[in-house]
């Protein structure tokens, strides 16, 4: 999870796992121990946001002049572009071994501060400290939000209205194109991220998810409480398999024991849920791959 940047955490402290697992591998530092590759110590992703982006050019609006820069990109002008594009790449192979270089020796620094420390201790250190991130555990898979809207219904006899839906739903990306997330899937919840950043926009533990489905083998709908989640996916049946693994378990520990009959008689107060769980709106149900999404 920490190479693949899937841990959203600081650099200083992504050199410091990189340095415990040095410890845990090789033992206090020596010249003449083994280096992994970077690659298998530090995210790569962390260098290449170091480097410039690439230069934006405006799109030609004139029809005309498209046509010239299409007529001039095959001859002269097409081979000096290409010139200019190669000695940009250069450069920046260039600044990416220099970022490299300089992470490593920050990260050799601290393995050198380790010295002592035995190989378990490292480990467990490496646990703790990625343990931190409160979705340590679940399952994250990369979705896009294409849609938030209200169920079908009436809230207390009222009309659903927008505003009484949560701040995740005022950020529905509808209009403004699909807003790629972490979906994270874990025992007691499950959290929706925006990549890279430590804390969930949203979290739903499964007492308030009350269906969930495919609606094609991309599109992905999660109902909680008064809203659906609609996402694009290409790991539809996973979430799918996930999910009804951790709803069962839930459910499973809302039925009262075999040994206790069910009451003739209603009660009005909630039921008691195990610590981590929260008052379902009714019984969920894995639904099956349908023509369409909508409740």
């Amino acid at each position: 999870m920490v190479l693949r940047g899937y841990v959203p955490t600081s650099e200083e402290t992504l050199q410091t796992l990189a340095a415990l697992r040095l410890q845990s591998l090789n033992s206090d530092f020596s010249t003449h121990a083994p280096f992994p590759r970077l690659e298998e110590l530090f995210p790569r992703h962390v260098l290449h946001a170091r480097l410039p982006p690439p230069p934006h050019r405006p799109p030609s609006k004139c029809r005309g002049a498209r046509l010239r820069a299409g007529l001039l990109a095959g001859g002269l002008w097409g081979q000096a572009l290409a010139k200019q594009r190669a000695e940009r790449d250069q450069r920046l192979r260039g600044r990416l071994r220099e970022e490299g270089a300089s992470t490593m020796a920050a990260i050799v620094e601290k393995w050198k501060l380790l010295q002592g420390m035995g190989r378990p201790e490292a480990m467990a250190a490496y646990v703790a400290l990625v343990r931190e991130w409160p979705g340590f555990g679940s399952t994250l898979f990369d979705v896009d939000l294409q849609a938030v809207r209200p169920r079908l219904g009436v809230v207390q006899g009222q009309p659903w209205q927008w505003d009484t839906l949560t701040p995740l739903s005022l950020q529905s990306p509808v209009g403004s194109g699909p807003q790629r997330l972490w979906l994270s899937i874990g025992a007691k919840a499950v959290s929706l991220y925006k990549p890279g950043e430590p804390e969930p926009l949203d979290s739903f533990c499964y007492g308030r998810i009350s269906s969930f489905g495919a609606s094609d083998s991309s599109t992905f709908r999660l109902s909680v409480e008064d809203r659906d989640l609609l996402f694009e996916t290409s790991q539809v049946d996973e979430i799918a398999q996930l999910l009804h693994t951790y709803l069962a378990s839930a459910g499973a520990q809302r039925l009262p024991r075999p040994q206790e009959p069910p009451s003739s008689h209603p009660s009005s107060e909630p039921a008691v849920l195990p610590q981590g769980l929260c008052p379902a709106t009714g019984p969920w149900q894995h639904r099956p791959p349908m023509g369409s999404s909508h409740s």
